[in-house]
């Protein structure tokens, strides 16, 4: 699996943002059972770029957590037959891999929310890169028990892996 990760800020964490993602997104990858070697792309931004992206491209001009770009037309959430069916839009020509898509993160939004929530910053970082990835997988919060269901997959997740709520690794 290939994640590549961009760090447009000075941003430094007390702990390898490349490390959790890649931690956290293989985890996602594996409960969903995807079938193939994906990639996924990630950005640290701050506030002031995660705002400007949330404007261009979802016509929302305020900040926001995270932000993410699926490259799959899901039919199901987690079901990945669909890509088979388009393998040209959805698979590198050259590593092979399913391209799932790309994540933003603001660095300032996972310091303010870990402190909000009173939780580290590790497991804030988990928290948004496991949101995001389920969403890579087809997954939404539109509808109450869309959300429950994405929250429990979250949860479940980061319990399994030892990413506890008071910042604390089992």
């Amino acid at each position: 699996m290939t994640f590549y990760v961009e760090n447009d800020t000075e941003r430094v964490f007390a702990f390898s943002p490349e490390e959790i993602f890649r931690q956290v997104a293989q985890a996602v990858l594996e409960a969903e059972n995807c079938p193939y070697e994906a990639g996924v792309n990630l950005l640290l931004t701050d506030n002031e770029g995660i705002r400007a992206y949330n404007r261009e491209y979802r016509g929302i001009d305020k900040e926001t957590d995270v932000l993410s770009f699926p490259n799959l037309d899901f039919e199901q959430p987690g079901v990945f037959s669909i890509a088979e069916e388009a393998e040209a839009d959805y698979f590198d020509p050259e590593s092979g891999e399913l391209l799932l898509g790309d994540i933003m993160i603001s660095v300032e939004k996972v310091a303010e929310q870990a402190a909000e929530y009173g939780h580290s910053e590790r497991r804030e970082f988990a928290f948004l890169t496991a949101h995001s990835m389920f969403h890579l997988c087809g997954y939404d919060h539109m509808t109450a028990k869309e959300a429950a269901a994405m929250e429990q997959k979250q949860e479940a997740l980061l319990e399994r892996l030892g990413i506890v709520r008071d910042g604390m690794t089992k």
